[in-house]
């Protein structure tokens, strides 16, 4: 298979129906090339994601990968605490996306990765010292983000850090329309051409809910973080860490 195989093109021809997206063997096999395209600074977050495992993950610990997708976060926290006597835990609800990612471990040399095949709500998390959700928890429904939030902090030593990266909402209209077009600029620059990005838009649309970085800081001082910091932040797609 050649590289343009590889190339994200779902999207390239009008389609009458545009059905809801989902992780299929068809994302699967161009999902790197999506989200590079379509995620500014996602390699700068993949990358950062390892060095603060590295800084936090504590030995004899677990780390989660919530929502794996590729195994890309999971990689990076790898090979950052190869030296440690860590569990890593990568989940994802897709039997495409996990198997992709089962191909990402084995040729990084990360056989000890434990891949889950799970939704994420109904894993049970424990002794965690670091838990991601790499722009996951923006796929569920709005009324069972806190409890999944919850779970993970019960689940967290006293010294853990959780690190959640979203695609948000702009704080008013004004501000959401200025990082949409933005967004859609970086989309258009990396190939992508108008029907792509609102076809690709259409299927999100009843599946990805963003909301406001304020609401995202109240939920998890509500879910027990006591210290939430952003540390990302490109247009609309930001990174928090925060701790107990």
């Amino acid at each position: 298979m050649s590289n343009s195989d590889f190339r994200d093109q779902l999207y390239a021809r009008r389609q009458d129906r545009i059905d809801s997206f989902t992780f299929d063997e068809r994302v699967a096999a161009v999902f790197s090339d999506m989200i590079s395209r379509s995620v500014p600074g996602y390699a700068s977050i993949i990358g950062m994601i390892g060095i603060m495992a590295r800084k936090h993950a504590l030995a004899g610990s677990n780390l989660y990968d919530l929502g794996c997708s590729l195994g890309a976060a999971t990689v990076s926290m790898g090979r950052e605490i190869a030296d440690r006597d860590c569990r890593l835990i990568a989940v994802d609800n897709a039997q495409a996306m996990l198997q992709k990612a089962g191909e990402q471990f084995s040729l990084h040399d990360l056989p000890s990765v434990e891949a889950v095949c799970s939704d994420i709500r109904d894993v049970d998390i424990s002794n965690a010292s670091v838990v991601v959700l790499n722009f996951t928890l923006q796929f569920l429904a709005l009324d069972e983000r806190l409890p999944l939030l919850q779970k993970i902090r019960a689940g967290m030593l006293d010294e853990g850090v959780l690190i959640l990266s979203e695609k948000i909402a702009g704080e008013d209209e004004q501000e959401d329309a200025l990082l949409v077009e933005l967004h859609h600029a970086f989309k258009r620059a990396n190939g992508y051409t108008d029907l792509e990005i609102s076809q690709k838009r259409a299927a999100l649309e009843e599946v990805l809910v963003p909301e406001t970085i304020a609401m995202h800081k109240r939920r998890l001082h509500e879910a027990g973080f006591k210290r939430v910091d952003l540390w990302f932040q490109c247009f609309n797609f930001v990174s928090f860490i925060a701790r107990p």
